[in-house]
């Protein structure tokens, strides 16, 4: 039978006019749901919290399988986060699911800075969508979106209240992810002492945006509404199996008792899987895209100069946009140019009045020396002047002295010739 029912209420500038008969677009969900089955689902999941808090097990309980990894130390120096990514497929339906958990996250002494690597990883997925977004030619239908699309955020059952670390993170995150707090291990704490301690850090997360469950759909309302009431959750996961009465269950054991993981007196697993994988899953995913990616991508492009309208509240063109930028972007680049001129120019001032200074100080510097050194040459040739006429006195004297000695021994030799004759004549008397 074809249905004439007019809408109640039709679209803003579109009139509604019944049908005479079927026409056929009521099949555009089965069409859609075809189409999403074959493309197949992503999701990715980012587990914050300290090392032991059992994360990578909770995981494994999820998602009824064992992931790979190995047990993390205690002694990371700084917060790293490691990505692993999973296809599985359940009743025909393929699931891209990536986890990515924080190692080392609360290991280190001082742990002030220990959101910083999560923010940017979250900015650096975000980023990589943005520019896949901004190419000419996208290829977004087989792009591998990896933005995280819920964080389980793990806080060790200490029974008090939430620590500094927790509080401080989970304030830098609010806005940038869909987080869903979990007591992680709840099963080390009594029922009395979880109950506190979930309304202790209910009370402390007023201040957060903590992710809520909708309650816009009629047909989840009521379910989500009191889910959101039970936050955060108080899980325990294991993959093992034990026999309680006539089937096997997930179950940790201890000497005291058996904690049952799919029983919901025991812990609120059923609840989390419930809310974040079979009722929300699709809403944690809208909620990325709208509302945290929307965010970062309208902060990125205002950075970048875009905006919607004009000074006159008149649309702006990306066109328009791209021009002003451009604008903008030559006259910065011209005034920079200029001023690398000025500058230039003054800098080779300063060097012409170094070098001249320079030059001034060589050419005094040389007359100087020049000086001195005629100076020493007159004081050189004076000096020898003076010895020349001491060497030529010497000579002079000596001349004297000798030509006096040759005197007296031709006196004395004249004498003893004398005497010797002298002396002959006697004798011969």
């Amino acid at each position: 039978m074809a249905s004439t029912e007019i809408p109640r209420q039709a679209m803003e500038g579109a009139r509604a006019v019944p049908l005479a008969g079927h026409v056929g677009f009521d099949s555009m969900p089965d069409q859609l749901v075809n189409k999403s089955v074959n493309h197949g689902f992503c999701f990715n999941i980012l587990c914050v919290g300290e090392t032991g808090l059992g994360k990578s097990t909770l995981m494994d309980t999820l998602f009824n399988t064992k992931f790979e990894g190995e047990p993390t130390q205690h002694n990371q120096p700084g917060v790293t986060l490691k990505s692993n990514t999973y296809e599985l497929e359940e009743s025909n339906v393929r699931l891209k699911l990536t986890v990515v958990n924080t190692v080392g996250f609360g290991d280190q002494i001082n742990k002030e800075d220990s959101y910083k690597p999560i923010v940017e990883f979250i900015d650096a997925q975000s980023e990589a969508f943005l520019q896949e977004e901004l190419k000419i030619k996208r290829t977004l239908h087989s792009y591998h979106d990896t933005r995280i699309h819920a964080c389980l955020y793990f806080i060790a059952p200490t029974g008090h209240s939430l620590k500094s670390l927790d509080l401080v993170t989970m304030k830098k995150l609010d806005s940038k992810v869909n987080i869903i707090p979990i007591i992680a291990k709840s099963d080390a704490i009594s029922k009395s002492e979880l109950a506190k301690f979930k309304i202790k850090i209910t009370s402390e997360l007023v201040r957060q945006r903590i992710y809520q469950f909708p309650t816009d759909d009629e047909s989840v309302a009521e379910i989500n509404s009191s889910m959101n009431s039970h936050l955060p959750f108080a899980v325990v996961g294991s993959t093992e199996e034990v026999k309680i009465g006539n089937k096997m269950v997930k179950a940790r054991q201890y000497p005291w008792g058996t904690v049952q993981v799919e029983n919901e007196n025991h812990c609120d697993f059923v609840k989390l899987r419930e809310m974040l994988i079979r009722v929300n899953m699709e809403d944690l995913r809208e909620q990325t895209h709208t509302r945290h990616y929307e965010l970062y991508r309208r902060c990125k492009l205002e950075e970048m100069g875009f905006k919607d309208t004009d000074p006159d509240s008149k649309p702006f063109s990306l066109q328009e946009t791209y021009e002003a930028k451009r604008n903008e972007f030559m006259g910065e680049l011209q005034k920079k140019e200029e001023e690398m001129r000025q500058m230039f120019v003054q800098r080779v001032k300063e060097k012409e009045a170094e070098l001249k200074e320079a030059e001034k100080e060589l050419h005094e510097k040389f007359d100087r020396l020049k000086k001195l050194h005629q100076d020493e040459k007159k004081k050189l040739e004076e000096k020898k002047k003076s010895l020349d006429d001491e060497l030529n006195m010497f000579k002079q004297k000596k001349t004297a002295a000798e030509l006096l000695q040759n005197q007296a021994q031709q006196a004395g030799g004249s004498t003893t010739l004398k005497r010797d004759k002298e002396k002959k004549n006697l004798g011969l008397l």
